[in-house]
């Protein structure tokens, strides 16, 4: 099993609104650019950004006007459910890139975006720009009844986004673009259109306890792959909250074939996720949510050295765990990544297949 690193909360310097708590709790996606992290949660109305290098209060930049209720239950309802944060690369008037925030979709309010761009030194311009997902989400609807985006990712000429499932719906799967089309409908005043994806991958994680796990956010490695984190959530729909049984963080490749999955050994509610590689170690920072408000959200680190935990598949379900060892040379992996290199030929790159759940 994984252990992450605590390194702080993600405490404000002020609240999103009177009557709030000096903290952000729900935190659902995270991106690194140079010396700032900016961090979305799914029950406000503002980016949170922090320095990576210290642990002062961070701020905030307004994403979207108005105000939420206090009360839990109306503001569930009237919250645009921010879920996706990704960097985009530079395009039309964004000459340094842009952060992308996207809402969830599984619900009419919850099918807003917005872009912030970013300056040479990566910090984000505090005058967004609102874009109206819906025709994208509609035609994502045609694939998910029960729609719900939970990671986007810039992974060369694609942009792929996450849908989670769940215990009534449990089909996860990667949803890959075309990025330039995107790109220019973003640069455009004519906003996104109804854009079909060219590929769809459904993948089978798994579950913990009974409960399916289901994406919670992903970042690009170098050769292409997705990072990707996951939680066991005991809910039946998009819409109500569960227990977090267990998480667990991995790798896809484009294709969708799983390359590795390990388990967390706390049941951390993991949402948010950044990659980076330095010095042949793939560096992790990850969010979490409270599901509380009056609960902090915590930024965690793992370093993982060599790609030594990469070798091996956790696979486990219910109460019955097998573990895979497969370890392989980490100094060339990336290469027989590249080359097609099986983590477990005999299953396909997949998690247990229903006809093993018992």
């Amino acid at each position: 099993m994984i252990t992450l690193s605590k390194i702080r909360e993600l405490d404000l310097s002020a609240a999103t609104s009177d009557g709030r708590h000096l903290h952000l709790s729900a935190a659902s996606g995270l991106v690194r650019a140079d010396s700032c992290l900016y961090v979305i949660a799914d029950d406000e109305l503002h980016l949170g950004v922090f320095h990576s290098t210290d642990t002062k209060p961070g701020h905030l930049i307004r994403i979207f006007p108005g105000e939420l209720p206090d009360s839990n239950p109306q503001r569930k309802k009237r919250k645009p459910d921010l879920e996706t944060l990704m960097r985009l690369p530079a395009f039309a008037e964004y000459s340094y890139g842009a952060l992308f925030a996207l809402g969830s979709g599984a619900k009419r309010n919850r099918r807003l975006g917005a872009l912030l761009a970013l300056d040479a030194q990566g910090a984000a311009n505090d005058h967004p720009r609102v874009i109206d997902l819906a025709k994208l989400f509609s035609a994502l609807g045609d694939h998910f009844p029960a729609l719900n985006i939970e990671g986007g990712i810039v992974s060369g000429d694609e942009l792929c986004l996450l849908q989670r499932g769940n215990k009534r719906s449990g089909r996860n799967a990667l949803i890959r673009f075309h990025l330039s089309p995107l790109l220019d409908m973003l640069g455009s005043d004519a906003g996104i259109a109804r854009v079909a994806p060219f590929a769809v991958h459904p993948v089978d994680l798994g579950s913990i306890s009974g409960t399916p796990l289901g994406f919670t956010d992903g970042a690009a490695l170098p050769n292409g792959d997705i990072v990707f984190s996951a939680v066991a959530e005991d809910t039946e729909d998009t819409y109500n909250d569960g227990a977090c049984v267990g998480a667990a963080i991995g790798i896809l490749d484009k294709g969708g074939n799983l390359r590795c999955l390990h388990r967390l050994d706390q049941p951390y509610k993991i949402e948010g996720v950044d990659a980076s590689v330095e010095g042949g170690v793939i560096r992790l920072l990850l969010v979490t949510d409270a599901d509380d408000a009056g609960i902090p959200a915590s930024l965690f680190q793992l370093p993982w050295h060599r790609y030594e935990k990469f070798a091996s598949i956790d696979r486990w379900n219910d109460s019955v765990r097998r573990t895979t060892h497969n370890v392989c040379d980490c100094a060339n992996l990336f290469d027989r990544l590249r080359a097609g290199f099986s983590i477990e030929s005999d299953t396909h790159h997949r998690a247990l297949p229903a006809s093993e759940r018992g």
